[in-house]
């Protein structure tokens, strides 16, 4: 079974064109927050959720071949590596969070800063529907129709999310679940060439870490799930089929 984990400020809806692609059963996994209710006392730290996805994958009782995306991806690195047992493969992009030097994009600085976090999600929720969406749209290349999609899931649950997620990975997430060895499942980490948030040099010096595969998703940015998923789901069938 193929899990999808989506990142950051996405939904489980992000996946759909790459499940519609792909000839194999898969689920698309909703973050809690994230489009969806936060579980009572459920806390939004980046442990919470690492706990909250092997729950998941326990609830599904076969080995998984696991995908991750933004934060989805720093919580695949964090199953690979600690909860490894569950899955028969993993693959996840944004290798360069996951390494030991990793320094975060300016809108996680300001996520993580007491009053400048709030702020911004303040700021977020008082623009229209249409100016949100065509924020994400000229700043990221979303196509127009997903850009909606995505921003019209903004909503307090979700930016208070956000909020604890980064604070809870400070300086970065390896300081915590670092360091790495070589996964016991195969591993597989997708550079999209134009994604303005990776790093290759840091994404592949991660791979070597991990023991993983490396392969890049050309001419493509961040939300790659969305900008180019006939692209993606080649790179993921290839992987795979490589281990039929």
């Amino acid at each position: 079974m193929i899990v999808f984990v989506h990142g950051v400020p996405e939904t489980a809806a992000i996946w759909r064109k790459i499940q519609a692609i792909i000839d194999r059963p898969s689920t698309a996994v909703e973050l809690p927050g994230f489009g969806c209710a936060l579980p009572d006392g459920f806390t939004p730290t980046k442990d919470a959720y690492a706990d909250w996805l092997v729950a998941q994958l326990d609830a599904i009782g076969e080995p998984i071949d696991l995908v991750g995306h933004d934060w989805g991806a720093g919580l695949t690195y964090r199953i690979a590596t600690a909860f490894g047992d569950r899955l028969h493969s993993w693959v996840a992009d944004v290798g360069n969070i996951a390494h030991p030097d990793y320094v975060w994009h300016d809108f996680a600085k300001i996520w993580q800063t007491p009053g400048e976090g709030e702020a911004f999600f303040e700021s977020q929720a008082a623009q229209p529907l249409d100016e949100r969406a065509g924020a994400f749209a000229a700043l990221f290349g979303i196509p127009a129709d997903d850009a909606i999609e995505m921003a019209s899931a903004g909503d307090a649950t979700m930016g208070e999310c956000i909020l604890g997620l980064y604070r809870s990975a400070t300086p970065n997430p390896h300081a915590d679940w670092g360091p790495w060895s070589p996964t016991s499942a195969p591993g597989l980490i997708v550079h999209p060439t134009e994604d303005p948030f990776a790093n290759e040099a840091q994404a592949r010096e991660t791979a070597e870490q991990l023991g993983a595969q490396f392969a890049t998703i050309e001419a493509i940015g961040h939300f790659w799930p969305y900008q180019g998923p006939d692209a993606a789901a080649t790179v993921l069938e290839r992987f795979w089929s490589s281990l039929d």
